[in-house]
């Protein structure tokens, strides 16, 4: 049996069957590269499971112990990184978590820093969650601006909190050990809580570091899943974790909150984070194989366009420039018939950027370009 590739199984004609969003909601004319999900299918093992719960008729309620050691476990051997068992509850999926813990760490009408360009639903949980979003946008170098940050929490006062993406969702970018600590303290120093989404995390190929594992972070919490690595965005199970210093307090978050991890789901990600390493580790290869060709692509077609090539996720964050105008995702999808995610979407700074999902087939990848490419012409 020669190596498992992961992104090169399906062909378009396999991927059009597919009802998932990413695949129905645009026209059959149209290649779908924008939201957050991966053409292959799951770990053998997550098929296996499943399989076997619906032959029992096993569709009750899911009992969370098994998610939970099955992530510290897999904690301890990708990161290195210690997770207790009181530390952590279940939630139905990583917005919700991110929510729960806004809400837990500042009070209504509270200000939250995020630093955009990010993730668009960050805008909409913070709202959900009745507090107000603050901007310190990323540098110029596309990393956290620890300065702005800096001054951004000052400004405001105890009280506020940062929430965090890491790895960052557009570019790409992994968080360094002395950024993170620098988060840490300067947080600490304004009287600032912390709230990290970590759901990319199991992608990076090499130096990914919890933000939980670093000083000063033990007031934080982290919200994470193992539905981005593992393509199992369908079958909800998140987590929450908390630092040292907040333990306690997850014992004011009401029983209805972990309700809503389901049983497929739990059982699903259990079963990725116990036996899924070897195709995580052929997907992350696959990865970093069409990061080199959209990098190839790009130069050869689209030499204007820039890419800083953030190996953080499967998301390579667009700069065109001119060549679009403020929205490239728009003639994109109408003149060349590739579907983008829009970078107003993201807030300041997604001005002339696009953000594009390379998480799919060599050939697939190489047509998008292309066609991209054909409408400047």
């Amino acid at each position: 049996m020669g190596p498992m590739h992961p992104l090169r199984e399906f062909t378009e004609a396999d991927l059009r069957h597919r009802t998932s969003v990413k695949w129905s909601q645009y026209p059959e004319d149209v290649l779908p590269l924008w939201i957050a999900e991966m053409d292959a299918r799951p770990p053998a093992a997550v098929s296996e499971a499943l399989g076997e719960l619906v032959a029992r008729g096993d569709a009750g309620y899911g009992v969370v112990g098994p998610y939970r050691e099955a992530f510290a476990e897999f904690a301890r051997r990708r990161w290195q990184w210690a997770v207790t068992d009181d530390a952590v509850i279940e939630v139905a999926d990583v917005l919700t978590g991110l929510a729960t813990a806004i809400r837990l760490v500042t009070e209504p009408g509270a200000a939250v820093v995020v630093n955009p360009p990010v993730y668009p639903p960050f805008y909409e949980v913070i709202e959900w969650a009745g507090r107000r979003v603050e901007t310190a946008p990323l540098g110029r170098d596309g990393r956290l601006d620890l300065d702005r940050l800096d001054e951004v929490l000052a400004g405001l006062g105890p009280g506020a909190a940062h929430l965090l993406c890491s790895p960052h969702n557009p570019t790409g970018a992994v968080h360094t050990r002395d950024e993170l600590e620098a988060v840490a303290r300067i947080s600490a120093e304004r009287g600032a809580r912390v709230v990290v989404d970590e759901i990319h995390a199991p992608l990076v190929p090499h130096g990914f570091v919890p933000y939980l594992a670093v000083r000063g972070s033990a007031s934080a919490f982290v919200a994470t899943s193992a539905s981005k690595a593992f393509n199992l965005a369908g079958l909800k199970a998140g987590l929450l974790i908390a630092g040292a210093d907040a333990v306690h307090e997850l014992a004011a978050i009401p029983p209805v909150v972990t309700f809503g991890a389901s049983q497929f789901g739990l059982v699903a990600q259990t079963a990725a984070l116990t036996d899924g390493d070897a195709w995580l580790d052929a997907v992350v290869a696959d990865l970093t194989e069409n990061r080199r060709l959209l990098r190839e692509l790009l130069d050869e077609h689209l030499p204007d366009v820039g890419w800083a090539g953030g190996d953080g996720c499967y998301l390579a964050w667009l700069d065109f420039g001119g060549l679009f105008g403020d929205d490239p995702a728009a003639p994109i999808l109408e003149r060349g018939r590739v579907a983008l995610s829009s970078g107003l979407s993201f807030g300041p700074g997604g001005e002339r950027h696009a953000r594009l999902n390379y998480a799919t087939t060599p050939e697939l990848l190489e047509r998008a370009v292309r066609g991209i490419a054909r409408i400047r012409r």
